[in-house]
């Protein structure tokens, strides 16, 4: 089995100045003068990021890393309603379309992962308005970067529970049943930490039929009671078809796992600077085998430093004899 992994959105190893999160803030925007110009400043720190995104990539490329995950703050106050009507698109047209050709060409796995807002199991109009509105955000970011909805994902969570988690899954499946194909096709879902267990993420994710993500964290502090023969005998092959096709459209990338580890024992769910690769690799191990290959998401707090050091630890793994094979700076293979 062929492992890819990656990191999130920043770099804890180039210089801090790199950030393709820079914003400007509502209150600041009010008090210009010139609207406008406002606006032309807001597309000018957009076009900005996305350059140093671009940078970015090429600084994945060049440690052998083809997994990533875009930042959602690449356009600011991109959904913000006193700025209805506001297209930016026009004039980042260029810096999208490079991102995409550079993705394509180097065979770059890119997504995004819309914030804990955007939920569709939510009881108020309200919410899910402004949910399918930040999910076509994303949607239209990778439209314009010209990758199709086989490959470029956006990943969500089912939402919260709101007093009864079964009404709120039903009402998950009707509400996100109800989008556009064109947003439906661009989802993936994720198990969380403290509502939706892995056995439940599942079965809305087979309702909807979008692929699901595994969160080997989220499972660890929020297991449902499941044992690690139902997770790997029974869950994860289920896990798998999802990723086969999707609302009737191939999907064409390899099934996705998250890893992080506990930042401590007071608090479990929170993420530490790095990833221990114990019960990573156990894992790995235990699925070794259901798939040719898999992509490995990394949500350390020292992202592509963490990447870097999983690597170092793998690389000694394989001196060690622990039936490991490093490709190379960013993928290996478990035998």
């Amino acid at each position: 089995m062929i492992v890819r992994f990656g990191f999130v959105a920043m770099s804890t190893l180039l210089e801090k100045n790199v950030s393709p999160s820079r914003t400007m803030t509502y209150a600041t925007f009010s008090k210009l003068d010139d609207r406008e110009a406002g606006l032309r400043r807001l597309e000018r720190i957009a076009e900005e990021n996305l350059r140093t995104t671009l940078r970015l990539m090429k600084h994945c490329v060049g440690h052998d890393v083809y997994v990533y995950r875009m930042t959602s703050k690449i356009i600011p106050l991109a959904t913000h309603d006193a700025l209805q009507g506001w297209d930016p698109y026009p004039a980042l047209t260029e810096a999208f379309a490079d991102i995409g050709r550079y993705a394509l060409e180097k065979g770059m796995r890119l997504s995004f992962h819309p914030d804990h807002f955007c939920v569709f199991s939510t009881p108020r109009p309200e919410v899910l308005a402004k949910s399918k509105e930040d999910l076509n955000y994303h949607v239209t970011m990778l439209e314009h970067m010209g990758l199709d909805e086989s490959s470029a994902k956006c990943n969500i969570h089912v939402g919260g529970a709101y007093g009864d988690k079964v009404v709120s899954a039903e009402r998950f499946v009707q509400q996100f049943g109800e989008l556009e194909p064109r947003l439906r096709h661009r989802v993936t879902l994720e198990n969380d930490d403290k509502t939706f267990t892995t056995r439940e993420t599942l079965a809305a994710a087979e309702a909807v039929a979008v692929p699901m993500v595994l969160d080997i964290h989220h499972h660890a502090v929020n297991d449902g009671g499941e044992t690690d023969a139902s997770l790997h005998g029974e869950l994860w092959p289920r896990i798998l078809r999802t990723w086969t096709s999707a609302g009737g459209k191939p999907v064409t990338v390899p099934p996705k796992l998250h890893v992080s580890s506990p930042k401590s024992e007071k608090d479990p769910r929170g993420h530490a600077d790095f990833v221990d690769v114990a019960p990573l690799l156990r894992f790995l191990r235990g699925i070794a085998g259901s798939t040719e290959r898999l992509d490995v998401m990394i949500e350390a707090k020292q992202k592509d430093a963490a990447l870097l050091q999983l690597m170092a630890d793998m690389r000694q793994l394989q001196l060690e004899g622990e039936g490991i094979h490093v490709i190379d700076g960013g993928s290996i293979e478990i035998r």
